[in-house]
């Protein structure tokens, strides 16, 4: 009879738990919706939830997020300054996330260590971190080499420069890297190399600097030194550059390249025939710019 009413003990504790989960993910589900969330369930799990406006968020907040154990895609937008490296260990209870995209964080480099605690990260995204932040640039994302299944990688937005390029080249499983308006310069373009896993890339132009320092272009015809070394790649996205019908042709030495993005790129619709024809394999999206684009270019691209 003892052993009987121990088992009977043991299963009201197993069929309890679920339902003692499902109660806490509720109440943390109105928490977060009144924050503004988008919140996403199934069988009344969490699965999803998306922050357009997190300004509001702090330790507490990120602390409730971190208890939704079956979270799998985590979007924190709208300047979400209150991830630091004193909060961002709330969230490392998300060992189900595979998706996380963030804006404005203010993480250091040695703090985006603690992404690695997230092991089933598959893709990463960081729109403005760490912007305005003394000594960043961007050498800490090294350490996500150590997450075995991340394979996107958006980086925008950021004084992240060529150490941080070196550091993305340490991510050898990358699959997708995507990043524009960084502190960047075209030698930093040739870590890209070192990626033999890289299938999709998203190249932009570096971001404007008023420091003094060096403005050149980092996106110009002399990338294609680096891009058409890029044998792997299959999809390619170029954005806010002048660029010849010389430059784009040597895409033809990338084997593998079905896709080409020319977003904001300046260059005579008559080249781009050229490049169709010289890229018949590829399929080309480009439009020509307005005369509204053409002008916030050149001011862009000015040294």
């Amino acid at each position: 009879m003892k052993t009987l009413n121990v088992i009977l003990v043991a299963l009201t504790l197993i069929s309890w738990v679920p339902h003692c989960c499902q109660a806490d993910d509720a109440a943390i589900v109105t928490q977060l919706t009144e924050l503004g969330a988008q919140v996403t369930q199934s069988d009344g799990i969490v699965t999803k939830v998306f922050f357009k406006d997190c300004s509001r968020l702090g330790n507490v907040e990120f602390q409730m997020i971190g208890q939704l154990k079956d979270l799998k895609v985590l979007t924190l937008y709208g300047q979400c300054r209150g991830l630091t490296d004193e909060t961002l260990p709330r969230l490392t209870g998300l060992q189900n996330l595979e998706e996380l995209s963030t804006d404005g964080i203010q993480v250091t480099d040695a703090g985006l260590a603690l992404f690695t605690e997230l092991k089933n990260l598959k893709s990463l995204a960081f729109f403005h971190p760490s912007f305005g932040m003394k000594g960043f640039d961007g050498h800490g994302f090294a350490a996500l080499k150590s997450l075995p299944k991340l394979e996107r990688l958006t980086i925008a937005g950021t004084p992240f420069d060529d150490q941080g390029m070196a550091a993305i080249a340490q991510i050898t499983q990358l699959r997708d890297f995507r990043t524009w308006h960084t502190y960047q310069t075209k030698a930093g373009n040739e870590s890209l190399t070192k990626l033999p896993e890289l299938r999709s890339l998203w190249l932009g132009q570096r971001l404007r600097r008023y420091d003094g320092g060096s403005n050149a272009a980092s996106l110009d015809d002399s990338t294609f030194d680096v891009l058409s070394r890029l044998k792997t790649l299959e999809s390619l996205t170029l954005d806010e550059a002048r660029l010849s019908a010389t430059a784009l042709a040597r895409l033809r030495e990338l084997p593998r390249l079905k896709k080409l993005e020319l977003r904001r790129i300046d260059c005579p619709s008559a080249e781009i025939e050229t490049i169709k024809l010289a890229l018949p394999a590829v399929t080309i999206d480009w439009k020509p710019l307005t005369e509204e684009e053409q002008t916030k270019l050149t001011g862009f691209l000015k040294e």
